[in-house]
């Protein structure tokens, strides 16, 4: 795994606070537009104001953003509320068009972050420049692709870096228009936790519905800042109107998050505590995980023994139907419980694999 270089988010020049909070409009219309939702933003607890310029659609027809001709309204709202201004770049010529304008925060976009030829422009185009750079996630859950993006634009010299967590692609029907997977983000700070790592609700959700408990869930996962997208009048916002709240909706939303700032010396000895009894019931486990698979692996031989496909699709439903009901009667849910025994199972599926070819 590489190594970067990475600033403190303390550096970057905001505000010293937590949540941080990235927030405008998903795309810029107007000059009036940008600049009334701006006002109306000013103090409903935001830090940075943000807009489309350029908009990568999905097909040809939809609105992709006015350009360049729009970054002035966005660097003007800015200055008018006093707040930094933040925009989406995917090639070389976006880079330089927003250095031009003054604009103080770039962030890469979920569609660019998937292509490293994309990226790597970016990063060429950004040697020798001290801004900093958020990166999304890319469309599909594949983490090292998420890094390789990170470590293209920190070898360029930016260390200002962080991670944008927008959710992922999926065929899979939810009420998320991109699955969150948690597990992604968490495991990205787990290898570099000195990363600031943001989240995108309004991304993830598709609706305003689940937007505030998007938020709060980043935040009890110890995230350092959100970015929502607000429009003075998001049901006849040009793009992505369903996902977008008034600047008064977005103040509720940041008014009713949970911050959980508890004294570390009065939880630390109880936290110890605890988490030596997750570490001794892992234990065990793993252990249980190991007598498992060595009974497995005498299934195995039998079934070598025997002429037996490894696959019994039949006795593999019987399972997961059974351990599902147990499950469920445990308040464990139902998502986990399949994911859990079909990690097992296929775990099962090598090591029977291995003695069938012995």
């Amino acid at each position: 795994m590489g190594e970067l270089n990475i600033a403190p988010l303390s550096s970057w020049g905001l505000p010293d606070k937590r949540p941080l909070i990235i927030s405008g409009p998903c795309s810029a219309e107007s000059e009036e537009q940008v600049i009334e939702t701006a006002q109306r933003l000013a103090d409903k607890g935001i830090d940075v104001l943000r807009a489309g310029i350029w908009k990568p659609r999905t097909r040809p027809g939809s609105f992709e953003g006015l350009g360049k001709i729009a970054l002035p309204w966005l660097k003007k709202a800015g200055a008018i509320i006093g707040k930094p201004i933040a925009v989406e770049v995917a090639t070389r010529e976006h880079v330089f068009d927003c250095l031009k304008a003054g604009v103080d925060i770039l962030w890469i976009g979920a569609r660019t972050t998937a292509n490293p030829f994309s990226v790597q422009e970016i990063a060429d185009a950004l040697e020798g420049v001290d801004i900093p750079v958020i990166v999304k996630n890319p469309v599909n859950p594949d983490l090292q692709l998420w890094i390789g993006a990170l470590e293209r634009i920190n070898r360029a010299g930016i260390t200002k870096i962080g991670a944008l967590h927008r959710g992922f692609s999926s065929y899979d029907k939810s009420k998320y228009r991109n699955k969150p997977m948690w597990e992604f983000p968490i495991e990205l700070k787990r290898l570099y936790p000195n990363l600031p790592l943001f989240n995108d609700p309004s991304h993830i959700c598709g609706n305003r519905e689940h937007l505030a408990s998007v938020a709060q869930k980043a935040l009890d996962l110890d995230f350092d800042g959100l970015m929502l997208e607000s429009h003075r009048d998001p049901d006849n916002a040009w793009s992505d109107a369903s996902q977008q709240v008034t600047p008064e909706g977005l103040g509720e939303i940041v008014k009713g998050l949970v911050i959980r700032n508890a004294d570390p010396n009065i939880v630390a000895n109880r936290l110890d505590e605890l988490r030596s009894q997750i570490d001794r019931i892992d234990n065990y486990i793993l252990e249980i995980l190991v007598d498992r698979m060595d009974i497995v692996e005498k299934i195995g031989e039998f079934k070598r023994d025997n002429n037996i496909t490894i696959l019994q699709s039949g006795r593999w439903d019987e399972i997961v139907h059974d351990r599902v009901q147990k499950g469920l009667k445990k308040g464990l849910t139902e998502d986990f419980i399949k994911d859990l025994f079909e990690a097992v199972h296929q775990e099962s599926i090598r090591h029977q694999t291995k003695v069938m070819n012995a």
